[in-house]
Formats: C-alpha cells, structure tokens, sequence
C-alpha cells in the first residue's frame, strides 16, 4: 500500500506498449500478435488488460499493419530495419510516448497480473530507480526476471538509441547501465507465454484468468 510517505507514479504519466514486432518464427512465421485467444486476436487481449492499468496505449507491430490499427490505438513498427529484436520496438515505445514513463507488456503472456503497472510504478518509485522489471519466484525456488514486463523513464531514449546504433541487442546488457529494480509476482503461471502454436493452445485451454 501507498502512503502519504511514499513518492508515486500516476497511471496517467505511463504509456502502455503491447510488443507484437517479432518473426514468431517458432510459431511457423505467422503474426503472433494476430492469433485467436478466446475470442480475440492475442494483441487485442493483452491491450484490453494493459488499458486500465496506463493512461495510454500503443502497439509495437511490424506486419498487418491494418490490422493492428483497426484496435484503435496508435501502432508503431520498430525504429530500426530487419527485426532486431524486442528492444528496437521499447525505442519506438520511447519515441513516440507523451508520458514520462514506458510499461512494455509482450503481445504472447495474455494472463500477465492486472496489478503489474502499480506494483512496478510503486518499485520504481521507492527505489529512485530508472527501470522496474517483472520477475517471478520458480517452483524451486529460484527468481526469473521478466525483462520484457518493464517500466522505464523515458528519458532513457537517448541510452538506448546509443546502444542500439552500436549493434547492441541483448536486453539485459542494455538494462545492466541503469538503475533497475525487480518486482517478484509470486504466481509464475501468470506469465506463462505462447511461442509455439502448442503452447497457444496449452493457453486457451486453461482457466481464464480474468
């Protein structure tokens, strides 16, 4: 819980970006982003959980550009050629955000926590740091960081644009230079993502997480 004591971060002051740029190539090339989950194309849903939580919204998406758009939100291909991987799509996130902050959610973990912007703003905020990542606790015991489940200042913009234009790629290189904090969510099934079409359905046929 919040208390007078503690700095905050308004919802209003995030941007919620949806990741739906990548290849899916272990899900045979087809647009990840467009696939059925319960009803829905897979981006639609995760946008549909992201929305109350931000107090904006937009998609990182590289194909079917209609499609995307027909969501009704603003969507953005990645800032560089040649699909470089998650962090050329945060950079289009940070270029075109009007907020201070950036929260990354990917297009495939349709049951991520309807708590994670709170509980990352409320990290971010404690612990004066730049960026706050999702991780979870595994059946071991053993904490796994969520890099793409991110909330980051966006006066990170300038880093980032340095690090990619130096051929850089790997997230956790990147989020290495900054100040990070990590928020453990105790369920791990609630990130549970699809990257094959198998495991998409190993998805619809569990419980709705709602």
């Amino acid at each position: 819980m919040t208390t007078g004591m503690h700095p905050t971060i308004d919802p209003q002051d995030i941007t919620g970006l949806v990741l739906a740029g990548g290849r899916a190539t272990r899900m045979g090339g087809v647009d990840k982003g467009l696939q059925n989950h319960q009803g829905l194309p897979l981006a639609m849903f995760t946008l549909l959980r992201l929305q109350p939580q931000v107090g904006a919204v937009m998609i990182n998406a590289n194909r079917n550009l209609g499609a995307y758009e027909s969501m009704g939100v603003p969507v953005w291909p990645d800032a560089l050629p040649d699909y470089p991987g998650p962090l050329a799509g945060v950079l289009a996130g940070l270029e075109r955000a009007e907020t201070p902050y950036l929260l990354t959610v990917p297009c495939d973990t349709p049951g991520f926590p309807d708590d994670l912007a709170a509980r990352l703003a409320q990290a971010l905020a404690d612990a004066d740091a730049e960026i706050a990542m999702a991780a979870t606790r595994e059946s071991d015991g053993t904490v796994q960081v969520q890099p793409v489940f991110c909330l980051l200042k966006c006066s990170l913009m300038e880093s980032l644009v340095a690090f990619l234009h130096a051929g850089q790629r790997k997230i956790d290189r990147w989020t290495g230079q900054h100040r990070c904090v990590q928020v453990v969510f105790e369920d791990p099934r609630a990130f549970d993502n699809a990257n094959t079409l198998e495991e998409l359905r190993r998805l619809q046929s569990g419980p709705s997480r709602s």
